[in-house]
């Protein structure tokens, strides 16, 4: 997409780098298989690897345990062009890092941190986060999963639901109430009365994994206990607010291969005896596709900005999320209807986009929870109660 305010003059070398590579990846190496991919619901788990050599796992962790030690504008780049390719992809990086990696870095001992964090960045050990739950969704303070304190460990009972990589994960950051609140657990697979279901039969993010987790009397050692993550609550939701900033980005990395895509089209696609470009109720569309992707780019990085400061920008994230995850839906929607019957065919890649927004829309915070947030923050009055 033309660089129309000339973003990357506000970007380091590297940070431009780093782009350029992954765009040139998913370009060549990814898009290609994601028609297949969908049709089938399949996660290109073979990607990871590439992933890994790339150093877009950890991206931002310290290199002592296999980060890069990249930028927040770096990853959100790298998000961006992840889901130029396919939400599925975002989806497995955002969740590794922030939701795997950043938990057990964060809230960790430095012995959890040498075990799990070098073979994750090498793509050895792939991580989900547990958190959500069937009768648990916009309101975590009500899961119901619970961990009991027993010699040498504890015992926890419960399910997790929507569990992105949930059913290829080696590892799970499981979140569970105790006596002392909630706290974090990392289960591995194959531990005793832990199991990992795929959830099947989904519209949209097909070819990523998503799956259930399920506890039943499973024992985890003291040794995989999260000590950080006494704070309760506000430790998942830290982390949910490292996913959050991605998923802003990536989001308006689906729009932009939409608007990309019908932009050529209609640029090319005749009728009434010229190109379809050339008619005023499609320029109308394409104009406000871009000013809506030129005005989030901007959100976005300005909101990178502050997390590269190391200021705690809850608040920014939710907004940055809520409006990509907005804008880049009603973009890919106007994208489909520029190609007509074409917008629906897997080979035009838009109507998969427009799918998977569908549930990047509603996950990790819903649209509606967003502007709740930034309400509260804007009136001083809680409408969640």
């Amino acid at each position: 997409m033309e660089d129309i305010l000339k973003l990357d003059e506000l970007m380091s070398e590297e940070e431009i780098m780093i782009r350029d590579t992954v765009h040139k990846f998913i370009d060549k190496e990814a898009i290609p298989l994601f028609p297949d991919a969908f049709e089938n619901a399949r996660f290109p788990i073979e990607l990871v690897s590439r992933f890994a050599d790339m150093g877009l796992l950890g991206l931002t962790l310290p290199e002592k345990y296999g980060g890069a030690e990249a930028s927040y504008i770096a990853y959100g780049l790298v998000c961006q062009e992840l889901e130029r390719g396919d939400s599925g992809l975002r989806s497995f990086v955002s969740v590794q890092n922030s939701l795997c990696m950043y938990p057990i870095y964060k809230f960790g001992t430095e012995e959890q941190k040498m075990k799990y964090l070098p073979a994750m960045a090498r793509g050895e050990k792939i991580g989900c986060f547990g958190l959500t739950e069937p009768d648990a969704g916009s309101d975590p303070s009500s899961i119901k999963t619970r961990a009991k304190k027993v010699p040498n460990g504890w015992i926890i009972n419960g399910s997790k639901m929507w569990i992105t990589n949930g059913s290829i994960a080696d590892l799970a950051i499981v979140w569970a109430q105790t006596d002392n609140g909630m706290r974090g657990f990392i289960v591995e697979r194959g531990t005793k009365g832990f199991e990992q279901k795929e959830i099947k039969y989904k519209i949209s993010l097909r070819a990523s994994d998503t799956g259930e987790l399920v506890f039943n009397d499973c024992f985890v050692p003291d040794e995989n206990y999260l000590p950080g993550s006494e704070r309760g609550l506000a430790c998942p939701l830290q982390c949910l607010t490292q996913a959050r900033y991605g998923i802003a980005w990536g989001a308006i990395g689906a729009a932009m291969f939409s608007y990309e895509t019908a932009l050529d089209y209609a640029r090319e696609r005749i009728q009434f005896g010229k190109p379809i470009a050339a008619f005023q109720l499609i320029q109308n569309d394409l104009a406000y596709i871009a000013y809506e992707i030129l005005k989030a780019q901007l959100l976005n990085w300005r909101v990178g900005t502050l997390l590269d400061r190391g200021e705690k920008a809850h608040i920014q994230v939710s907004v940055a999320k809520g409006n990509a995850s907005d804008v880049a839906l009603k973009i890919a929607r106007l994208a489909r209807n520029i190609l007509g019957a074409n917008g629906i065919s897997l080979e035009f890649h838009v109507a998969r986009h427009m799918s998977n927004l569908e549930s990047i829309y509603t996950y990790e915070g819903t649209n509606n929870i967003h502007r709740l947030i930034f309400g509260r923050h804007i009136t001083g009055m809680n409408a969640f109660e």
